[in-house]
């Protein structure tokens, strides 16, 4: 089972430090969230949970973060969780893929979503309804671009001649797709894994399930695809065995602020980092 931690509603002047200390313990990796601008009011409900989020939290950019976590560590992976593609272009999301998993040695995944924030989306100049499609398309031209550096593409959201866009990383980049509906899932069986939130424990051999048989429908069940699930409930070592057993590949461990206790502080989400290093790597 590999182990990766969120860093959502981390405070921004501690997440290098927390990098080397998740290097240093043996957590396979760290996700980062993505949020570009917040509405004050909002008439969208965030579909997992009866969680409301509050506008003022500092979402860093993701790759900028990344990089700079990368530079303090050695052997630590990166992903989105997600990050909002259906709101981008994907010139700019090439480069700066690219440019990131360039400079982390291969270290970095794309974990991508369509994104559930209308207003967000909106906002940035782009149909909420025609995301699903449009983050379809852009996961063809970001295949292109990633292995051979040029394009050329006619789609129903991007037309375009060739062209080309530099560099080109060293390094796969693996596609990682959120999302609990059977579009998603679909998605992701075209992809390199998926990324499940908040699964009951009784859920998760149903949902595993879906995401095989999408695989099979797909053609691609003999290839490698991780299936990333953060577990509801508190678990221990019997449920991480069981969830492997299921078909779980990799665990997406809570943010601190949703653990209960006060883990505002730097030594405070060491010393739980340490314990569940010691119990779990």
């Amino acid at each position: 089972m590999r182990f990766w931690q969120s860093l959502i509603f981390t405070e921004p002047d501690q997440l290098l430090e927390i990098a080397k200390f998740a290097d240093g313990l043996g957590y396979t990796g760290v996700v980062v969230p993505d949020h570009v601008a917040m509405p004050e009011r909002s008439e969208s409900s965030y579909p997992y949970s009866d969680y409301e989020l509050d506008p003022t939290v500092p979402f860093l950019d993701p790759w900028p973060a990344i990089a700079a976590m990368a530079a303090v560590t050695r052997r630590l992976r990166f992903s989105t969780y997600v990050y909002i593609l259906p709101m981008r272009d994907p010139f700019s999301v090439a480069k700066s893929l690219a440019t990131a998993s360039i400079l982390s040695e291969g270290r970095v995944a794309l974990g991508l979503g369509v994104g559930w924030l209308r207003e967000e989306v909106e906002l940035l100049g782009f149909d909420f309804a025609g995301r699903g499609k449009r983050t379809d398309e852009m996961i063809e031209v970001l295949r292109m671009l990633w292995s051979s550096g040029c394009a050329e593409f006619h789609g129903e959201h991007f037309d375009f001649p060739r062209v080309h866009a530099q560099p080109v990383p060293d390094h796969p980049i693996p596609l990682y797709v959120g999302g609990h509906t059977d579009v998603a899932i679909r998605r992701a069986a075209g992809c390199d894994g998926w990324m499940g939130l908040d699964f009951p424990l009784r859920e998760v051999p149903a949902v595993v399930e879906r995401v095989r048989s999408a695989r099979r429908e797909a053609g691609r069940e003999h290839e490698p695809f991780e299936i990333f699930l953060s577990p509801r409930e508190e678990v221990d070592a019997d449920t991480y065995r069981r969830l492997a057993d299921m078909g779980v590949t990799a665990v997406l461990l809570p943010a601190w602020s949703l653990l209960g206790g006060d883990f505002s502080s730097l030594d405070a989400k060491r010393r739980q980092m340490e314990g569940f290093a010691k119990t779990y790597l």
